[in-house]
């Protein structure tokens, strides 16, 4: 979550630019989105500033460059260098610094379309790392997952840029192939991940009957009008004789705090908090439900993961911290900041990104890096996780590599027993294989074409499509239907 002037903003690299992977959401005013809030966020400037000493050494170093470096150096490079070494200094993943030409294209995706890759990303440890991707976008549809970290693309090497400049090289227009280089946690070695980029739909908002009682409404993110859909779908169900409801904030990367506030209010009393926000000398204030006396009282379960963040992750602790639901699944990714733009201050079309605050859960507790544990944890299957294949080589007998054990994970979760998930390719695995083959009428070799490599994958996409297989879903079908 990000507060721009007097606007609400959201990092969401489905988006962050549009035409391109990243777009930025704008929506209401910090005054609208934080309603008590204004002691907690101080805007004073840090006490001192700089010396005459610290001046004088700035521009000695200026200075010396200019005149005594080897080559000529250009005026803005060197100043945008100083001020991104300040930036980098903080060790902030979600604080950054964009010139006035980053800044444009900052700007300009506002009210450009939706298109990209579909995935948030923040800049961990100098590595561009997932968030999480967007449900049904063309980063999920490629197998990328959150925590995945990217490494290279289309062959060029993200290392030392900034995380504007590493999304720049990740851009690019609609049908166009962003070849990734990715790493994910367990993994021995990277792979390459091609993603088409697309459309990423604007709808936001997913609402079903799961049974004749349950119903499920899915928020893929908290952009402008997610909340109206949120209490449309929410009537809608109703009137098909929902008795329980599911809300599914999985692969959620978050978005605009008021959206979740106005959500939230649909099931906490007016009255009641509903985040706490603190500032940088520790003062909390709370942001209170302005909803109903008497609220719904539907029985709720929450579906997360750890690509549930930020303003999925409020959602969630509302509903950990009052007892009105159950949070149903795995961990949260754990991001409990917010933060602010600030472009008229720096005066020249460039502008600065910066963590401000904390926000906290209605108890009180912050949750950055360590997320929010559910109350019913949920694994899903091993082949929800598997790496797609790269299709550069055939997989055959003795082969020991990670796109093997991707091969076995397939396998095994197609019903064929290839006798091992570590990677090595042995005799059973040859002759699982073989099974599959003959059962999709392609050679049955017991080596892995790519034919093969295309007919396991499409067929793993058509196992996570099914309700059925969907593990924590069930769980939270059975939990609300006892």
């Amino acid at each position: 979550m990000m507060f721009r002037g007097r606007a609400v903003l959201t990092f969401v690299l489905l988006g962050m630019f549009a035409s391109s992977i990243l777009t930025l959401t704008i929506v209401g005013s910090p005054e609208g989105a934080v309603q008590t809030t204004s002691a907690a966020v101080s805007t004073a400037a840090p006490g001192g500033g700089l010396s005459k000493e610290d001046l004088k050494k700035l521009s000695t170093t200026y200075d010396l460059i200019s005149s005594k470096y080897l080559s000529q150096v250009d005026h803005d490079k060197l100043m945008n260098g100083a001020i991104h070494g300040m930036v980098n200094a903080l060790e902030d993943p979600f604080t950054s610094y964009m010139d006035a030409e980053e800044a444009k294209q900052f700007d300009d995706t506002i009210h450009s379309s939706f298109q990209g890759i579909g995935a948030e990303v923040s800049l961990e440890n100098g590595k561009v790392t997932i968030v999480s991707p967007i449900k049904g976008s063309p980063a999920e549809k490629a197998g990328l997952r959150a925590n995945d970290v990217i490494l290279t693309v289309n062959g060029e090497s993200l290392d030392g840029l900034t995380l504007t400049q590493a999304v720049v090289k990740i851009r690019g227009p609609k049908g166009t192939q962003a070849k990734l280089g990715v790493v994910r946690s367990g993994l021995t070695e990277a792979i390459e991940v091609i993603v088409v980029r697309d459309d990423i739909p604007v709808e936001t908002v997913y609402g079903e009957m799961v049974n004749d009682t349950v119903g499920k409404i899915e928020i893929r993110q908290f952009a402008t009008n997610t909340a109206v859909r949120f209490k449309e779908e929410l009537s809608r169900l109703e009137t098909k004789g929902m008795k329980a409801l599911i809300i599914d904030v999985r692969n959620n990367p978050g978005g605009l705090l008021p959206v979740v506030v106005d959500i939230s209010e649909n099931f906490v009393a007016k009255g009641k908090p509903i985040l706490q926000i603190e500032d940088r000398d520790g003062k909390r204030a709370p942001t209170l439900s302005n909803g109903a006396a008497a609220p719904k009282q539907l029985p709720v379960a929450v579906l997360i993961n750890s690509g549930s963040a930020s303003a999925s992750e409020i959602l969630a602790g509302v509903f950990k911290d009052t007892g009105l639901g159950k949070l149903v699944g795995e961990k949260t990714f754990g991001k409990g900041t917010v933060q602010m733009t600030f472009e008229k201050e720096m005066g020249d079309g460039s502008n600065i990104k910066m963590t401000t605050y904390k926000w906290l859960t209605p108890k009180g507790t912050w949750i950055h890096k360590t997320g929010i544990e559910p109350d019913v944890k949920v694994e899903q299957p091993a082949y929800y996780h598997v790496m797609p294949f790269s299709k550069k080589n055939e997989l055959s007998t003795d082969a020991n590599n990670d796109e093997v054990k991707s091969l076995q994970v397939m396998l095994e979760g197609l019903g064929y027993k290839p006798g091992r998930t570590d990677g090595y390719f042995s005799q059973q695995t040859a002759e699982a294989l073989k099974q599959y083959q003959t059962s999709r009428s392609l050679p049955s070799t017991g080596a892995a074409s790519i034919a093969t490599m295309e007919s396991l994958e499409n067929d793993i996409i058509n196992l996570l499509k099914s309700p059925d297989n969907d593990a924590q879903l069930q769980e939270a079908i059975r939990l609300l239907s006892q």
